[in-house]
């Protein structure tokens, strides 16, 4: 049976994504499991003070509760929901307990509703969607599952087939019996050899699927991919991290409105 697996923080923006992830797996027929990962905190002022673990573990274990309790009465206990409290480095505990579970998929919070939890569980994010070998999917604030009717994959054909997770795509794709966009977005319209043949490959690889291309020209790459999948009401976007790649292309940004924290619709990350 297929577990979706949601790391929280109780931050609100972590509790929508639980919601998120709690009607997905009523969807799927999936188990639910949530895990808060955390460390001991020591402040410093004349002496160093640490705090108490065992008030840490029965406030943590309170909020888990209260969590589970609220995702079991939106689910009308429909849903078997499981929880895991873990001490350690957020990504390290993720990683280890991925690779017992074999999750389905992570669903995580996109930010924090405030400036400190912005930098501190984006941050988290971010790190989790270019480095964590199993789906991810990031929720922005207020998203609300209902569907995934449509599905929109950002590809900038390139080594396609090193890179592409076709299986997993497939999967998914049949899993909500969704509709496939493919999406080619460059800055210019320059079609070259490669980026041709690239394109074929593509075409060959997600024949059985059906998917509808559709190539975009636009200067700003997170902008021309967030007006296309908000034109075609794409319910996912899947992007594919990968060494020097389309996601390098969004993630490293200057301006404040990163497409990874900022979108307002669910984003995957599928590694080959």
């Amino acid at each position: 049976m297929k577990t979706i697996l949601v790391p929280t923080d109780f931050s609100s923006a972590a509790s929508t994504a639980a919601e998120y992830a709690a009607e997905m797996a009523l969807t799927l027929h999936a188990n639910l499991l949530l895990i808060h990962i955390y460390q001991i905190q020591v402040t410093y002022n004349e002496v160093a003070v640490v705090e108490n673990p065992e008030k840490i573990q029965q406030d943590i274990e309170r909020e888990m509760n209260a969590l589970k309790q609220k995702l079991i009465d939106k689910t009308k206990g429909k849903l078997n929901i499981g929880t895991d409290i873990r001490l350690g480095s957020f990504f390290e505990e993720l990683n280890n307990f991925c690779k017992k579970l074999n999750p389905f998929v992570v669903v995580m919070g996109s930010q924090g509703t405030t400036a400190a939890d912005r930098l501190f569980f984006g941050g988290h994010t971010i790190h989790a969607m270019r480095h964590l070998m199993w789906p991810l999917i990031t929720v922005p604030p207020g998203a609300n599952f209902s569907s995934i009717q449509k599905i929109g994959l950002a590809c900038d054909f390139d080594h396609v087939v090193d890179t592409m997770p076709v299986d997993e795509i497939k999967s998914l794709v049949h899993d909500f019996d969704a509709k496939l966009y493919v999406l080619n977005i460059a800055k210019k319209r320059e079609f070259d050899p490669n980026t041709i043949y690239e394109s074929g490959l593509v075409q060959e690889m997600l024949v059985d699927l059906k998917p509808i291309y559709h190539f975009v020209t636009s200067p700003d790459l997170d902008e021309g991919i967030m007006e296309f999948s908000e034109k075609n009401d794409i319910d996912l976007l899947i992007i594919l991290p990968k060494r020097h790649s389309l996601v390098d292309k969004l993630i490293h940004k200057t301006h404040t409105k990163q497409f990874v924290l900022y979108s307002p619709i669910p984003i995957m990350a599928l590694h080959h």
